[in-house]
């Protein structure tokens, strides 16, 4: 897969994962688990980016008598992820192009 591509998939499994409530670290990556597997390093690396660019803050609190960051979506977050949903849409379009045309020469050879 294209790195820019992945990249960029991971950073919206990551803002979906934080979607519905503020979470931390360990908890996103379990989350995501079923889903994907992702290093505690590369998950803080796609946090620290998206928190420069806005669609991310972070808080810190205490829990069990440690300090803990918990991650919060902004409104520019909440945007991506709805513009991600429109692109992939254009997406799906090509790739069912794509398979399409596999298709086609399947029902060919077949023939």
């Amino acid at each position: 897969m294209d790195k820019q591509l992945k990249r960029g998939l991971l950073d919206i499994c990551v803002l979906a994962a934080i979607k519905s409530s503020d979470s931390y670290g360990y908890k996103i990556i379990k989350d995501m688990k079923p889903f994907l597997t992702l290093s505690e390093s590369t998950l803080y690396t796609i946090l620290k980016r998206l928190e420069a660019a806005g669609m991310l803050t972070v808080h810190t609190a205490e829990h069990n008598g440690r300090l803990r960051k918990y991650y919060h979506i902004t409104s520019a977050g909440l945007q991506r992820l709805s513009e991600f949903k429109t692109d992939w849409q254009e997406m799906l379009a090509i790739y069912r192009f794509v398979t399409k045309e596999e298709e086609d020469d399947k029902k060919s050879i077949s023939q």
